[in-house]
């Protein structure tokens, strides 16, 4: 047992006093003798025995009452279970990623944790609390009361290793105690393992109810048609025994198409047909999962041209006329001697197409126009000087040309992940015609490359600078060298190289992805681009360029929808924001990694058993009680004891 106040025991001295009372009361009596009266001698001997025995209960009590009210005083108690941890620091960790809208046994759950923790937390403990988007330091359930109430759903997801960081570091000179209230949807184990000893970990799992749930995870233009658009609409499915779903299909909020669709596989693509014109709206479905991933925004800019120039020699670059055809492509070649430089700028991609060498006026203008978001294919000619060609592409990035290699090698693998490719192929393809090269150059680049040989070399890579604008080959693909131009790979290959950062196809951004966005325009430099939806509206970080404006969005907008880019109040663009699909799967709740660390069932149990482990067990009201006690056996003794 110890004693908050231990100095106030030094007055048990006082029950000293009691005592010197009693026995002053028990002195002896001076014998004097009269009458000889039999009884009343008996009487007497038999009233002084009595009266001893009432004076020593009194004094056992006054000596107890005096004892309890002086040890009440000292405050008495026990030492807690956890009483080492009492002065911890409490950190929670909300998790509001979209995956807590699956719902549990008593609604949302991301509604409900808030609920238990408005409820359930005692108004004098501080605490921080941390969630995917928001931090608040040292503060109290009435002070964040509001901005629990109002918590909106983050488009980031749920990443245990930052919000670990973050609290690590919170410099503090006390322990932390750290619970974190999550559904364990793609719970990484590496923060945890990372987590400092000294830190206790709880953690709080809500556990929804219904795993099924259905996905829009993207939008294509799938034909290109005289007349119309046929754009696929790729659905994922999260479970098993999906009901019939419908899906609607909107322009400017007016519905314009509407099927069933049946998810008898993980994935499905569901086609519409739709006029080849501009197109502002979404793609919604109807399920029984999560909401946020059951609409699609997305845009259609009205058609315009690409301007591409090859700069070779004319019978070279014939294969690129077949490609860049003039429904979509204002295609131009020009030999070395005949190009106008001032048109170089007025481009979108430019192709050097086997140039033996790259004068210095051409590589300064080339620099230029890549830092300005242009395209840039560089072919080899067989013939190139290595030095130069070093030389020239030292200006975009860590790239390399070896010496020419006269062998022949086939081109068997594809990157599918790489840019150029990420949305040409529906299936991973591995069984094709393999391309050829009769000789090719040693390539080194630190950027991964996009097609490669047998041998793991690249033959084809971009570099992997904010906008990817820079392709290069690492041989010549003209008939001699190669057949490369009789390979089905060639169309997409080209096809895309060229229109990246252009924004004639779908128009559906990731919030949070940052990949820079091109928009044509031809500002002033004090002109700011405004980004508006129906309910927000942001500036975003911009550059200008030539006749484009570069944009980058970070995290915003904070909701998912159809936007427009204005120059004040000028109209220049539709574009569409969606939130990442990285929730979606609620069967990758990945509970098992917890094995090694405590739960708990909910917040109520959590408050309470940090209550009782780590409350000291205060006993001074019992004594208190004692003394109530002791007082009332004096007043008895004195009424009712003769």
């Amino acid at each position: 047992m110890h004693f908050k106040h231990p100095e106030i025991l030094y007055f048990l001295f006082l029950l000293i006093v009691p005592i010197l009372v009693h026995l002053f009361q028990l002195r002896r009596f001076k014998k004097e003798y009269f009458t000889n009266v039999r009884f009343l001698k008996a009487l007497s001997i038999q009233t002084r025995k009595s009266s001893k025995i009432k004076k020593w209960l009194l004094l056992a009590c006054r000596l107890l009452l005096l004892s309890s009210i002086i040890i009440a005083f000292s405050q008495p108690f026990f030492d807690s279970k956890d009483s080492k941890n009492a002065t911890n620091e409490l950190y929670i960790i909300l998790d509001n990623s979209f995956s807590m809208q699956a719902k549990g046994k008593k609604g949302e759950l991301l509604k409900r944790a808030v609920q238990e923790l408005l409820e359930e937390t005692p108004e004098n403990v501080n605490f921080s609390l941390l969630t995917n988007s928001e931090n608040y330091w040292n503060t109290d359930i009435k002070s964040v009361r509001s901005s629990l109430q109002n918590l909106k759903y983050s488009a980031a997801p749920f990443q245990l290793e930052n919000i670990m960081v973050k609290i690590k570091a919170h410099k503090s000179a006390f322990k932390k105690d750290i619970v974190i209230i999550t559904d364990a949807v793609k719970l990484d184990n590496k923060p945890l393992k990372n987590s400092d000893t000294t830190d206790s970990l709880q953690f709080i799992i809500q556990k929804a109810e219904q795993k099924n749930n259905a996905s829009i995870d993207s939008v294509f233009i799938n034909k290109t048609l005289d007349d119309f658009y046929e754009i696929g609409v790729q659905l994922s499915g999260y479970g098993e025994d999906f009901n019939p779903i419908p899906i609607s299909l909107f322009n400017n909020n007016k519905l314009i198409a509407k099927t069933i669709v049946t998810l008898d596989s993980k994935k499905k693509s569901i086609n519409f047909t739709i006029p080849k014109q501009a197109f502002h709206g979404y793609v919604s479905i109807v399920d029984n999962g999560l909401s946020y991933d059951n609409t699609l925004f997305f845009s259609i800019s009205k058609t315009k041209k690409t301007n591409v120039i090859s700069i070779g020699e004319t019978e070279k670059s014939n294969f690129l006329s077949r490609i860049y055809t003039n429904e979509e492509f204002n295609f131009n070649n020009y030999s070395l001697g005949s190009l106008n430089y001032n048109k170089l700028e007025e481009q979108n991609t430019i192709v050097l197409n086997e140039l033996d060498e790259i004068p210095q006026a051409l590589q300064t203008t080339l620099k230029s126009f890549v830092e300005k978001g242009g395209n840039l294919i560089v072919i080899p000619s067989a013939e190139s000087s290595i030095s130069n060609m070093n030389s020239f592409l030292m200006n975009f990035g860590n790239i390399k040309f070896n010496s020419l290699e006269n062998k022949e090698k086939l081109i068997t693998k594809i990157n599918f992940n790489h840019p150029i490719f990420n949305t040409v192929f529906e299936n991973k393809v591995t069984n094709f015609q393999y391309p050829k090269t009769k000789s090719s150059f040693g390539l080194s680049s630190s950027s991964p490359a996009a097609l490669s040989y047998e041998d793991r070399t690249i033959f084809l890579t971009s570099l992997a600078n904010s906008t990817i604008a820079v392709s290069i080959f690492s041989a010549p693909i003209n008939t001699q060298n190669s057949n490369f131009q009789q390979s089905p790979l060639i169309v997409p290959t080209f096809y895309k190289m060229a229109m990246n950062n252009q924004n004639n196809a779908i128009s559906a951004l990731i919030i949070g992805n940052n990949n820079p966005h091109f928009t044509g325009a031809s500002l002033n430099k004090d002109d700011i681009l405004t980004v508006k939806g129906s309910d927000e509206q942001f500036i975003p970080i911009q550059q200008i360029l030539n006749n484009k404006v570069k944009m980058i969005f970070n995290d915003y907008p904070e909701q998912a929808g159809n936007f427009s880019i204005y120059n004040k109040k000028e109209w220049l663009e539709n574009i569409s924001f969606n939130y990442n699909r990285t929730e979606s799967n609620l069967a990758a709740a990945n509970e098992n990694i917890l094995s090694n660390y405590k739960t708990t069932e909910s917040i109520t149990s959590f408050f309470d058993t940090l209550q009782t482990d780590r409350t000291d067990n205060q006993i001074w009201k019992w004594f208190v009680i004692f003394a109530l006690l002791f007082l009332l056996t004096e007043m008895a003794i004195i009424r009712f004891v003769k």
